[in-house]
């Protein structure tokens, strides 16, 4: 991102970008911040988007060689090709005598780097990898909008929202507007703010409902678990974060055990720092074998279900039942 900004900063640009990674709101950002720059507003003549797999190769060639209309630039937008994960020996080729008047911005959630596109955009242009920030970096990100509206929020608290709510960028954009809005009037916004606004993951809801069953806490656990089907969450849906949620337990304890610190934990797990922190407690609850356990019961369960042995929601409801009993 640094040399995105800097490219954007002194207006010395690559011909050819190459935007992708995990982080959609990151992608939308710096493929607008591109064409605002690289486009007047409103050149809707010299400015071509192009979106999905079926993508005519040959079309794409002929509009990069039209001359941009009372322009210095032309803009290509490329969005969601698949370029990157296939062949695209004649792309390839052609981009290696791209005219000079013609400017492209591929976006793409995934590449592959061996692929022979993505080399040449890393030589001839810059490919920038636009992954979901840390949470380190998340927060002074957050921190940052709340400076532009005059609030602030603690580190505690700062905390509780990032366990609160979906840590998708844009959706935490979408839940800071929440709250700037309901607190208006007031500098410091608080976990009761938090709770009275912010849409709890569904994520969120599952980890609760984990701690009530290695809790013991039965009726709290089944009361979860009815609350996510009020909501409308299939059966199938939970059971996968269920079974999700225990695998990731099994990992942590069987890392933490090992004695690696959290930070290294959540590298070797490719999951962010946090989510970690905030699982190891209920590492405590469990032994590494009766976590085993839980994940086979959960594919067990799964089973069942496919072949028609049990519905799904009673499926799901036993094995809560099962693992928080006392």
């Amino acid at each position: 991102m640094k040399t995105l900004n800097q490219h954007l900063k002194s207006g010395n640009f690559k011909q050819i970008y190459l935007l992708y990674g995990s982080e959609d709101y990151l992608r939308r950002q710096y493929r607008d911040k591109l064409e605002q720059a690289l486009i007047r507003e409103g050149d809707t003549m010299n400015c071509n988007y192009y979106e999905g797999k079926d993508i005519s190769v040959p079309a794409l060639i002929d509009m990069s060689e039209t001359l941009p209309f009372f322009s210095e630039r032309r803009l290509i937008v490329v969005e969601n090709s698949g370029f990157f994960t296939s062949s695209q020996e004649e792309l390839t080729e052609y981009l290696k005598t791209l005219p000079e008047t013609t400017f492209m911005v591929f976006v793409e959630k995934d590449v592959d780097k061996r692929n022979k596109l993505y080399k040449l955009v890393s030589k001839q242009g810059y490919a920038a990898c636009l992954d979901r920030p840390d949470e380190r970096m998340l927060g002074r990100w957050v921190q940052g909008m709340l400076k532009r509206e005059g609030r602030i929020m603690s580190d505690a608290t700062l905390r509780y929202f990032f366990d609160t709510v979906d840590t998708d960028m844009e959706n935490v954009r979408s839940e800071l507007e929440k709250l700037i809005l309901y607190t208006d009037g007031q500098e410091e916004i608080t976990r009761q703010d938090i709770q009275a606004v912010c849409t709890v993951h569904t994520e969120n809801k599952i980890f609760d409902m984990i701690s009530a069953v290695a809790g013991k806490r039965q009726t709290e656990a089944l009361k979860l678990y009815q609350d996510l089907l009020t909501l409308r969450e299939p059966p199938m849906r939970i059971l996968y974060l269920i079974t999700r949620q225990f695998n990731q337990l099994f990992q942590i304890k069987d890392l933490l055990d090992k004695g690696y610190p959290i930070h290294v934990a959540a590298e070797r797990m490719g999951i962010r720092e946090f989510i970690v922190r905030k699982n190891a407690p209920l590492c405590q609850y469990f032994s590494l074998a009766e976590l085993r356990r839980a994940v086979e019961s959960c594919v067990e369960a799964e089973t069942r279900i496919k072949t028609g042995q049990m519905t799904d929601q009673i499926a799901v409801e036993m094995l809560i039942f099962r693992f928080s009993s006392k």
